[in-house]
Protein backbone atom coordinates (compact mmCIF):
# COMPACT_ATOMS: atom_id res chain seq x y z
CA UNK A 1 0.00 0.00 0.00
CA UNK A 2 1.80 3.26 -1.18
CA UNK A 3 -0.10 6.28 0.23
CA UNK A 4 1.10 9.95 -1.75
CA UNK A 5 0.78 13.54 -1.12
CA UNK A 6 0.72 16.49 -3.69
CA UNK A 7 4.15 16.72 -5.40
CA UNK A 8 4.37 12.54 -5.46
CA UNK A 9 6.39 12.45 -8.89
CA UNK A 10 9.80 12.64 -7.09
CA UNK A 11 8.85 10.73 -4.23
CA UNK A 12 7.29 8.15 -7.12
CA UNK A 13 10.98 7.65 -8.76
CA UNK A 14 13.09 7.00 -5.01
CA UNK A 15 10.41 4.38 -4.45
CA UNK A 16 10.93 3.13 -7.76
CA UNK A 17 14.85 3.21 -7.19
CA UNK A 18 14.06 1.51 -3.50
CA UNK A 19 12.44 -1.22 -4.94
CA UNK A 20 14.75 -2.20 -8.04
CA UNK A 21 17.77 -2.34 -5.05
CA UNK A 22 15.69 -4.19 -2.77
CA UNK A 23 14.68 -6.82 -5.54
CA UNK A 24 18.57 -6.87 -6.59
CA UNK A 25 19.55 -7.16 -3.58
CA UNK A 26 17.32 -10.01 -1.68
CA UNK A 27 16.50 -11.62 -4.80
CA UNK A 28 12.47 -11.29 -4.32
CA UNK A 29 10.18 -10.03 -6.46
CA UNK A 30 8.20 -7.22 -6.00
CA UNK A 31 4.26 -8.01 -7.15
CA UNK A 32 2.72 -4.35 -7.61
CA UNK A 33 -0.57 -5.56 -9.19
CA UNK A 34 -1.56 -6.55 -5.53
CA UNK A 35 -0.57 -2.98 -4.80
CA UNK A 36 -2.61 0.47 -4.41
CA UNK A 37 -2.27 3.75 -4.22
CA UNK A 38 -4.14 5.85 -1.63
CA UNK A 39 -4.06 9.75 -2.59
CA UNK A 40 -4.31 12.07 0.07
CA UNK A 41 -5.57 15.41 -0.90
CA UNK A 42 -5.81 16.41 -4.34
CA UNK A 43 -3.24 14.54 -6.59
CA UNK A 44 -3.37 15.92 -10.45
CA UNK A 45 -1.58 13.56 -11.46
CA UNK A 46 -2.42 9.85 -9.93
CA UNK A 47 -3.13 8.14 -12.75
CA UNK A 48 0.64 8.91 -14.23
CA UNK A 49 1.58 7.81 -10.75
CA UNK A 50 -0.29 4.55 -11.39
CA UNK A 51 0.31 3.76 -14.82
CA UNK A 52 4.56 4.51 -13.96
CA UNK A 53 4.28 2.20 -10.96
CA UNK A 54 2.31 -0.17 -12.48
CA UNK A 55 -0.57 -0.40 -8.87
CA UNK A 56 -4.15 0.37 -8.57
CA UNK A 57 -5.92 3.47 -7.46
CA UNK A 58 -7.36 2.72 -3.90
CA UNK A 59 -9.48 4.93 -1.74
CA UNK A 60 -10.30 5.50 2.18
CA UNK A 61 -11.20 4.20 4.22
CA UNK A 62 -9.49 0.49 3.28
CA UNK A 63 -7.53 -1.68 5.77
CA UNK A 64 -3.94 -2.28 6.46
CA UNK A 65 -2.68 -5.20 8.33
CA UNK A 66 -6.42 -5.44 9.79
CA UNK A 67 -6.46 -1.98 10.64
CA UNK A 68 -8.58 0.51 8.91
CA UNK A 69 -7.00 3.45 7.42
CA UNK A 70 -9.36 6.67 7.10
CA UNK A 71 -12.35 5.53 9.37
CA UNK A 72 -13.34 6.78 12.71
CA UNK A 73 -12.29 5.70 15.41
CA UNK A 74 -16.01 5.32 16.96
CA UNK A 75 -17.14 4.01 13.73
CA UNK A 76 -19.68 0.70 13.91
CA UNK A 77 -18.33 -0.30 10.71
CA UNK A 78 -14.79 -0.81 11.53
CA UNK A 79 -15.75 -3.95 13.67
CA UNK A 80 -17.92 -5.56 10.55
CA UNK A 81 -15.54 -7.60 9.57
CA UNK A 82 -14.82 -8.96 13.11
CA UNK A 83 -18.68 -9.91 12.62
CA UNK A 84 -18.59 -11.38 9.52
CA UNK A 85 -15.56 -13.93 11.06
CA UNK A 86 -17.46 -14.89 13.85
CA UNK A 87 -20.52 -15.77 11.96
CA UNK A 88 -18.54 -17.57 9.04
CA UNK A 89 -16.80 -19.81 11.67
CA UNK A 90 -19.80 -20.18 13.37
CA UNK A 91 -21.39 -21.69 9.82
CA UNK A 92 -18.56 -24.66 9.81
CA UNK A 93 -19.43 -26.32 12.91
CA UNK A 94 -22.51 -28.39 12.96
CA UNK A 95 -24.05 -26.86 16.07
CA UNK A 96 -26.73 -29.19 16.54
CA UNK A 97 -24.79 -32.02 17.13
CA UNK A 98 -21.74 -30.19 19.92
CA UNK A 99 -22.42 -30.96 23.25
CA UNK A 100 -23.10 -27.47 25.75
CA UNK A 101 -19.52 -28.17 27.56
CA UNK A 102 -18.09 -27.76 23.81
CA UNK A 103 -19.77 -25.37 22.93
CA UNK A 104 -18.19 -23.44 26.07
CA UNK A 105 -15.13 -24.44 24.65
CA UNK A 106 -14.97 -23.46 21.56
CA UNK A 107 -16.37 -20.00 22.42
CA UNK A 108 -13.16 -19.55 25.14
CA UNK A 109 -10.59 -20.71 22.28
CA UNK A 110 -12.29 -19.11 19.23
CA UNK A 111 -15.49 -16.63 18.96
CA UNK A 112 -13.97 -14.86 22.53
CA UNK A 113 -11.16 -14.42 21.13
CA UNK A 114 -11.48 -13.53 17.24
CA UNK A 115 -12.40 -9.98 18.12
CA UNK A 116 -9.25 -9.66 20.47
CA UNK A 117 -6.30 -7.38 17.87
CA UNK A 118 -8.95 -4.91 17.44
CA UNK A 119 -10.13 -4.68 20.93
CA UNK A 120 -6.14 -4.31 21.91
CA UNK A 121 -5.97 -0.87 20.15
CA UNK A 122 -9.87 0.43 19.68
CA UNK A 123 -12.56 1.15 22.12
CA UNK A 124 -15.78 -1.13 21.42
CA UNK A 125 -18.87 0.76 21.05
CA UNK A 126 -21.95 -0.99 23.19
CA UNK A 127 -23.95 -1.87 19.97
CA UNK A 128 -20.56 -3.82 18.87
CA UNK A 129 -20.73 -5.71 22.18
CA UNK A 130 -24.28 -6.27 22.69
CA UNK A 131 -24.10 -7.64 18.55
CA UNK A 132 -21.03 -10.28 19.40
CA UNK A 133 -22.60 -11.45 22.64
CA UNK A 134 -25.78 -12.32 21.24
CA UNK A 135 -23.85 -14.21 18.98
CA UNK A 136 -21.99 -16.44 21.33
CA UNK A 137 -25.34 -16.18 23.66
CA UNK A 138 -26.80 -17.61 20.67
CA UNK A 139 -24.71 -20.13 20.07
CA UNK A 140 -24.36 -21.81 23.79
CA UNK A 141 -28.27 -21.66 24.39
CA UNK A 142 -29.64 -22.54 21.39
CA UNK A 143 -26.75 -24.12 19.10
CA UNK A 144 -28.35 -25.10 15.85
CA UNK A 145 -31.85 -25.44 16.88
CA UNK A 146 -34.35 -24.12 14.62
CA UNK A 147 -36.65 -22.97 17.39
CA UNK A 148 -35.93 -19.67 19.58
CA UNK A 149 -34.63 -21.46 22.57
CA UNK A 150 -34.82 -19.03 26.23
CA UNK A 151 -31.63 -18.30 27.77
CA UNK A 152 -30.92 -20.73 31.14
CA UNK A 153 -28.90 -17.82 32.94
CA UNK A 154 -27.85 -14.34 32.45
CA UNK A 155 -24.67 -13.43 30.46
CA UNK A 156 -23.65 -11.92 33.13
CA UNK A 157 -23.09 -14.70 35.57
CA UNK A 158 -22.05 -16.40 32.54
CA UNK A 159 -19.05 -14.48 31.93
CA UNK A 160 -18.19 -14.48 35.73
CA UNK A 161 -15.66 -16.61 37.36
CA UNK A 162 -16.24 -20.75 37.66
CA UNK A 163 -15.26 -20.18 41.44
CA UNK A 164 -18.57 -17.52 41.85
CA UNK A 165 -20.62 -20.01 39.61
CA UNK A 166 -20.17 -18.67 36.34
CA UNK A 167 -18.51 -20.01 33.00
CA UNK A 168 -15.58 -18.36 32.92
CA UNK A 169 -16.51 -16.46 29.24
CA UNK A 170 -14.53 -13.31 28.49
CA UNK A 171 -16.37 -10.29 29.49
CA UNK A 172 -15.85 -8.31 26.05
CA UNK A 173 -16.04 -5.12 27.73
CA UNK A 174 -14.11 -5.31 30.91
CA UNK A 175 -11.14 -7.66 28.37
CA UNK A 176 -11.46 -4.18 26.07
CA UNK A 177 -10.53 -1.45 28.96
CA UNK A 178 -7.67 -4.05 29.99
CA UNK A 179 -5.90 -4.34 26.63
CA UNK A 180 -6.39 -0.25 25.95
CA UNK A 181 -4.62 -0.06 29.33
CA UNK A 182 -1.70 -1.98 28.65
CA UNK A 183 -0.60 1.19 26.24
CA UNK A 184 -0.16 3.21 29.80
CA UNK A 185 1.86 0.88 30.88
CA UNK A 186 4.19 0.21 27.67
CA UNK A 187 4.08 3.85 27.89
CA UNK A 188 5.73 4.06 30.95
CA UNK A 189 7.82 1.19 30.34
CA UNK A 190 8.96 1.36 26.82
CA UNK A 191 11.04 4.41 27.02
CA UNK A 192 13.24 4.59 23.74
CA UNK A 193 9.70 3.48 21.52
CA UNK A 194 9.53 5.44 18.58
CA UNK A 195 5.53 5.20 19.03
CA UNK A 196 6.19 6.91 22.27
CA UNK A 197 8.32 9.60 20.73
CA UNK A 198 5.85 10.69 18.60
CA UNK A 199 3.43 10.57 21.41
CA UNK A 200 5.73 12.91 23.55
CA UNK A 201 7.06 15.26 21.28
CA UNK A 202 3.29 16.02 20.23
CA UNK A 203 0.92 16.21 22.97
CA UNK A 204 4.11 16.64 25.55
CA UNK A 205 3.71 14.80 29.26
CA UNK A 206 2.92 15.05 32.60
CA UNK A 207 2.91 13.47 36.08
CA UNK A 208 5.77 11.73 35.53
CA UNK A 209 4.82 10.48 31.60
CA UNK A 210 1.60 8.84 32.43
CA UNK A 211 -0.33 11.14 30.96
CA UNK A 212 -0.41 13.63 27.72
CA UNK A 213 -1.45 17.22 28.31
CA UNK A 214 -5.21 18.31 27.33
CA UNK A 215 -5.95 17.78 23.73
CA UNK A 216 -8.09 20.29 21.79
CA UNK A 217 -8.34 19.25 18.52
CA UNK A 218 -10.88 16.90 17.33
CA UNK A 219 -8.80 13.83 17.11
CA UNK A 220 -6.10 13.82 19.67
CA UNK A 221 -4.47 11.23 21.80
CA UNK A 222 -4.79 10.58 25.32
CA UNK A 223 -3.40 8.18 27.95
Amino acid sequence: MLVFCEDSQEQLTFLSWLLLWFEATSGLCINLNKSEILPVGRVENVKLLTAELGCKVGSLSTTFLGLPLGALHKSVMVWDGVEERMRKRLALWKRQFISKGRRITLILSTLASMPTYLMSLLRMPRVVKLRLEKIQRDFLWEGGALEKRPYLVKWAIVCSHKKKGGLGIRNLPTLNRALLCKWSWRFLVERDSFWKLIISTKFGVIRGGWSTRRVREGYGVGL
